[in-house]
């Protein structure tokens, strides 16, 4: 446990420090495989919910890995929750995002109750989403 939080605060700060060094137009783009699609398994778009929420990630046509793990047609999500527009694509998801760079594939997320969507995008090793970028169709639940 010790070692994996080292290791998530290292990922962390050299991503501040490469966002905040590098231009948008001269970051490394990961290409996403044909046909690459991220989902939101559960819960389907329109239900009824109560919090906490488990949230469970689908994608297809390329598999998950951690950030900073360069493997072929991987990548790791992030979760947009109430969010009315995509962060900028062409560069690292900020903290306009929920990001699961251990390559998590769910989460359990304590909502108010009301309208709330849902969307994830992959980003690649260093949390920029892949060309083209592999998004999800926004999902709006209500919870009780």
């Amino acid at each position: 446990m010790r070692y994996s939080r080292t290791l998530a605060i290292g990922c962390l700060l050299s991503l501040a420090a490469f966002t905040s060094t590098a231009n948008a137009d001269d970051l490394p783009r990961t290409n996403a495989a044909t046909g690459a699609k991220a989902y939101i398994v559960s819960p389907k778009d329109g239900s009824t919910v109560s919090s906490p929420v488990t949230v469970v990630f689908g994608l297809e046509g390329m598999g998950v890995a951690p950030a900073g793990v360069e493997t072929p047609n991987t990548g790791h999500h992030h979760l947009l929750v109430d969010v009315d527009k995509l962060p900028d694509l062409n560069k690292p998801l900020g903290a306009d995002v929920k990001h699961f760079g251990g390559g998590q594939t769910q989460v359990q997320l304590e909502l108010a109750p009301g309208k709330h969507t849902l969307q994830l995008i992959l980003g690649d090793k260093l949390h920029i989403p892949h060309q083209p970028p592999v998004v999800s169709e926004k999902v709006t639940i209500t919870v009780k």
